[in-house]
């Protein structure tokens, strides 16, 4: 009773929060945020009133499930955009910008960590930089799928943005692989850097082919199923089985390959986009089912999200560094990278910007790192990327609203785009002409 009635508290919250941050002309995604912020530990759940919020992080932990599950949806979602016609336009566009905006960012958070570190080595220790340096190049897709979505983004920017932030998790994965592997080998010299680089590389390549697969299988079942609710429950269905499916971990040899859920989704979107003729209507049905569990999943965020953080001031001077360094190696490099890839203006101005949020892909780095490392080092790295996406998810979508506003992407609603209450209300409210006399 206690999870279900959670559960319900969450959704309200999100809910009614948007109502309020509407009249500020925010986005949902910060008003999901907030609303978790507001019902969780930190604040209400400090009162210790059952059922008033999460009292506990652990009752937040406890619907962890329904976080999965949603940002599987996301991540198939954003897969569906990957349509072969698209990509003939943007895809060299997307795969140029999306390496270099990663490497950039990374370099730039290394050497100012690196600096740093030489200025105060008792504060921050030399693999601690190089490991923030690689989670630096991580953008979280879910915050900027539901902006995209909320205003009905479209344009050169957000026909770039969207593979660009799919293409970004399988290169922040190799990135980090490649520079916890030397932040481990500078630690204690004795790590298995084989397992360190292989192990990431691998379930690159794993996810890729399971989600292909999945996604095969489900255009070929789609045909047999001809009512919207059949093939909905297909749908939700299959991305449920490949989310649970990646959690899963094979150990082989001295190795140990398990899968990304964000890949492996992303691509059961891409190959259902592709062969399924009815994607497109079937991706909709999809989205009214999924949306609830994608509201419980930022407001779980905003829940999860830990301010004692603010406590420590080495985690809040190095975070800084780190925020703003990581802001300035994306908006340059994605730059650049627009420059090279001969981009629209738009999108050399304005993409950066967008893809500033940061949390799960982060957050599932440093998770590793503070496994591997533990200690000191470990709760180091764990501190500061709590802080910088406290900071990200809460300014991140209101400034990736913004760049796609001021890129032409998020246009003003036209007498068309008005809902029939709103168009209602137009005409009781409009002034009546004076009469005249003949």
């Amino acid at each position: 009773m206690q999870t279900l009635l959670l559960i319900a508290i969450a959704l309200f919250a999100g809910l009614l929060m948007t109502r309020l941050f509407v009249k500020f002309r925010l986005p949902d995604v910060t008003a999901y945020l907030v609303a978790g912020i507001l019902i969780g530990p930190c604040v209400l759940g400090r009162l210790g009133v059952p059922c008033l919020g999460f009292n506990t992080s652990d009752q937040v932990d406890s619907l962890s499930m329904i976080s999965d599950v949603a940002l599987g949806f996301i991540a198939f979602a954003i897969g569906h955009e990957f349509r072969l016609s698209a990509l003939k336009q943007t895809g060299k566009q997307a795969t140029i910008i999306g390496i270099l905006q990663a490497v950039v960012a990374t370099v730039c958070v290394d050497i100012a960590l690196v600096v740093l570190h030489f200025m105060m080595p008792d504060l921050l220790p030399m693999p601690v930089a190089i490991t923030l340096g690689a989670i630096a190049a991580a953008t979280a897709p879910a915050a900027t799928l539901m902006v995209v979505r909320q205003y009905k983004a479209k344009g050169p920017v957000t026909d770039v943005l969207l593979p660009v932030v799919a293409l970004d998790d399988a290169v922040g994965l190799v990135i980090f692989a490649v520079s916890f592997g030397i932040a481990q080998s500078m630690k204690n010299g004795t790590t298995h850097i084989a397992a360190l680089i292989i192990e990431p590389l691998m379930e690159v390549f794993l996810s890729v082919v399971f989600g292909g697969l999945v996604g095969l299988g489900l255009t070929w079942l789609e045909r047999f199923f001809h009512s919207h609710r059949n093939r909905n429950a297909l749908i939700v269905g299959s991305v449920i089985l490949t989310v649970a499916v990646s959690q899963l971990k094979i150990p082989i040899g001295s190795f140990t390959f398990g899968f990304s859920s964000l890949l492996v989704c992303m691509m059961l979107g891409t190959i259902f986009c592709n062969f399924c003729p009815l994607s497109e209507d079937l991706m909709l049905q999809a989205d009214r089912w999924s949306g609830p569990a994608i509201t419980l999943f930022f407001v779980l965020s905003g829940a999860a999200l830990d301010f004692t953080v603010f406590s420590d001031l080495s985690v809040v001077i190095i975070g800084v560094v780190y925020i703003i360094f990581r802001s300035f190696g994306k908006i340059i490099g994605a730059h650049f990278s627009s420059v090279l890839a001969k981009s629209p203006e738009t999108v050399k101005k304005y993409l950066g910007i967008t893809l500033l949020p940061q949390a799960g892909v982060a957050l599932g780095m440093c998770s590793t790192a503070y496994r591997v490392l533990g200690g000191a080092e470990g709760s180091l790295i764990r501190n500061i990327v709590l802080f910088s996406v406290l900071i990200y998810e809460l300014v991140g979508p209101s400034l990736t609203k913004w760049a796609l506003t001021k890129a032409g992407d998020i246009q003003a609603k036209s007498p068309d785009m008005l809902t029939r209450r709103q168009r209602r209300l137009q005409e009781i409210t409009k002034p009546v002409p004076p009469a005249f006399d003949k």
